[in-house]
This record gives C-alpha cells, sequence and structure tokens, in this order.
C-alpha cells in the first residue's frame, strides 16, 4: 500500500525530491546544511529555541510541515529542545541509529527527511518519550500563525 500524500491532520506528505530539497536548502548556513542535510548535531545549550516557552508550533526548518505544538515541550536538562509527541505521528520518521558506537533512534521529517535529532524513551508521561531536537532544524510560529509549507516540485 503506497504511503499516504495527506497527513491525518491535512498536511501534504508528498516526500521531496533531490531538486526540491537542495533549492529548499539553498541560503542554509554550512551548519544548517551539516544538521539537516547530513544528520549532524548542534551543541548542546546553544540553540536558539532551547528556552523559547511560547505558545505556537515547531515546523520543519526546510520543508515547513507541522512537527510539535509548542504544549508538548517539557525542560529535560539535555541542552536541546525536548518534546514527548510529534504534532501528528505521520509527520515524523524513525530510522535506526548506529553511529558513534551506540545504537539509538533517529527521528527525520517525513516530507523531506531533514535530520530533527533523536527519540529516546526516557520522557515524561503520558508517552514517556523524549523527542531531542536541533534547534537548528526547526522553525518557530506564534500561536495564531500558521507554518507554510515549501512546494514540491516547483
Amino acid at each position: 500500500m503506497p504511503a499516504p500524500t495527506v497527513s491525518a491532520s491535512g498536511y501534504d506528505l508528498r516526500p521531496f525530491t533531490d531538486a526540491d530539497r537542495d533549492k529548499h536548502a539553498a541560503g542554509f548556513t554550512p551548519e544548517e546544511r551539516h544538521v539537516i542535510l547530513h544528520q549532524g548535531t548542534e551543541r548542546p545549550f546553544c540553540g536558539t529555541l532551547l528556552g523559547n516557552k511560547k505558545s505556537g508550533v515547531y515546523a520543519c526548518r526546510l520543508c515547513g510541515l507541522p512537527l510539535y505544538k509548542a504544549d508538548s515541550k517539557f525542560e529535560s536538562g539535555t541542552g536541546w529542545p525536548s518534546f514527548y509527541q510529534p504534532f501528528d505521528p505521520a509527520h515524523i520518521r524513525e530510522i535506526v541509529d548506529r553511529s558513534h558506537g551506540m545504537i539509538r533512534t533517529e527521528i527525520r521529517c517525513a516530507r523531506c527527511d531533514a535530520h530533527l535529532g533523536h527519540v529516546f524513551d526516557d520522557g515524561p508521561p503520558p508517552t514517556h518519550q523524549r523527542h531531542c531536537l536541533n534547534s537548528i532544524s526547526l522553525e518557530f510560529f506564534a500561536e495564531g500563525e500558521k507554518p507554510e509549507q515549501r512546494t514540491v516540485g516547483a
């Protein structure tokens, strides 16, 4: 069965092509490219969204897909923004990551394959998950603002 092209929450899930990815990442800094496109990690306690306590939505920096609601954010003490559940489970893709001598679960944007961070099973109720994200992979939209999804094939 083919993957859905629209999520249950009504967002476009059509995958990005390499050309789409290149177009929308054209203005990225070398650090943004390293983290988002090449599975890098920003330094802890340096991300611009770590201390953000505003209501709203965190979207993918590359494609604009909503990823996390601010009300699922919590203080994990790890140095990266942490959330206990995604905006819509279909917006996140999990991959086994065996790098650096560990086995972890990497999380990527389901639409454009941007690297977001990792998910761990040491978060708060109700999910007991900690989605540990790079601020650089996210774009914040305050309550009342709607993330603008980047176009596919344009």
